[in-house]
């Protein structure tokens, strides 16, 4: 018996999604609530399992396709056999009897990545390298290689090529000439689709400006060596900084109403909570999940929540409810060693702070030129609902609590 595989809810205003990476292959043995098929929608990756244990039947939609909510996805058969759907597996086992030379591929495709399941930015990269993926320890979901684990091994210089048949194709096919100019089209997921599309309306419709300050990071960085051991061994999780400027966000956002509202129509939308986005790397590109109500959080509960957020995006598990909604954006490009940069607003909000990467520069002190560990903050806002003065009033205000954190408690 076989059984249909549909397209799952995706969530509120979702109804659309593209197929992004068949896990499993027709006659590939399944288990129940095994995934089988990655989908991409505009904000996150879903994974659809199978509804029975069995095997993989015939697939009706092929990677790119673009599939409604409940469409059908492809078949499972029940029990353990160990074919597709019977229609298919006549014609299949005919096909393999005449052509025999396809069977050849196969060992290729183990080379690549043998029985591991690899998305296709991972297959690339491994590819471009040259490295083993059976010897790259998966941190994804269900031990999957994720991006970073491979620029890990990458920069580990571990996991190197083992496959000499696969080094030596391609130094056999290649004339001793000069440089390749090889080229590779590659469709645009999904994610990535969304996302040009809403910077490039933050663009057109917002009026941009970007406001900078310094801070002095010397005192957060004392008061985080000093107690990340009994934060972590009380909390669980590791003291980083973003909990800080978390809460002097939240703080300012309080003093400077105006930053943490939204323009709908011709009204101003005034928030008096803080849901802070925050900007994540994962493997298909950058997502923004949603710290709610973070004005009424600790440190510890931010930086708890910052942290599943991280882990959800490297194994591909975050969900539309935690991308959705969002009244003021972080984005820290510093973690991959930005100086300094104008981020873009996530629209509809009308503000986004940057941080960046910190580095001891001499500074003034008392008339004394000293040496101190800075950072730069920049604030990109709309200034149709943001005049400068607010803008550059909030700016201070976060470098103030971070350069005195005593005021993150005091509530100064």
């Amino acid at each position: 018996m076989a059984t249909e595989v549909k397209v799952p809810t995706l969530g509120e205003s979702v109804t659309e999604a593209t197929v992004g990476q068949w896990l499993k292959k027709p006659g590939d043995a399944v288990k129940a609530d095994e995934p089988i098929v990655s989908l991409e929608t505009d904000k996150v990756a879903v994974d659809v399992p199978a509804p029975v244990g069995g095997t993989l039947g015939d697939i009706v939609a092929k990677e790119g396709d673009t599939v409604n909510v409940g469409a059908l996805l492809a078949y499972v058969n029940e029990g353990a056999a160990a074919a597709a759907t019977p229609a298919a597996a006549a014609p299949a086992a005919k096909a393999e009897a005449a052509t025999p030379a396809p069977a050849a591929s196969a060992p290729a495709d183990e080379d690549e990545g043998g029985s591991l399941t690899l998305s296709p930015a991972v297959r690339r990269l491994v590819l471009e390298h040259g490295l083993d993926p059976s010897k790259i320890k998966g941190t994804g979901k269900d031990g999957r290689l994720t991006k970073d684990d491979v620029m890990a091994a990458v920069a580990a210089g571990t996991a190197k090529a083992a496959a000499s048949a696969q080094a030596a194709a391609p130094a056999a096919a290649a004339p001793a000439a000069g440089p390749s100019r090889a080229q590779e089209r590659v469709k645009m997921t999904r994610l990535r689709q969304t996302v040009a599309k809403r910077l490039k309306e933050a663009q057109n419709n917002a009026a941009l400006l970007t406001t900078y300050n310094d801070v002095d990071m010397t005192n957060v960085i004392e008061a985080r060596a000093k107690y990340k051991d009994l934060f972590e061994k009380k909390h669980g999780v590791r003291l980083g900084f973003m909990g800080f400027f978390t809460k002097a966000v939240c703080m300012a956002l309080r003093d400077i109403p105006g930053v943490n509202a939204q323009i709908e129509g011709d009204e101003i939308v005034y928030n008096d909570f803080a849901d802070i986005s925050v900007a994540v790397s994962a493997p298909n590109g950058l997502v923004v999940p949603v710290i709610r109500n973070a004005e009424s959080l600790s440190v510890a509960e931010i930086e708890k929540t910052i942290g599943g957020f991280g882990k959800k995006a490297k194994e591909g598990t975050l969900t539309m409810d935690d991308m959705k909604g969002g009244t003021f954006t972080i984005s820290n490009g510093g973690v991959f060693g930005s100086l300094l940069s104008s981020p873009i607003i996530n629209p509809p909000q009308s503000a986004v702070l940057g941080l960046h990467r910190i580095e001891d520069r001499p500074v003034v002190r008392d008339g004394q030129i000293v040496i101190r560990p800075m950072m730069y903050l920049a604030l990109s806002y709309d200034h149709r609902l943001i005049d400068g003065r607010e803008a550059v009033t909030f700016l201070v205000a976060v470098k103030n609590a971070i350069e005195d954190p005593t005021r993150l408690l005091i509530d100064l």
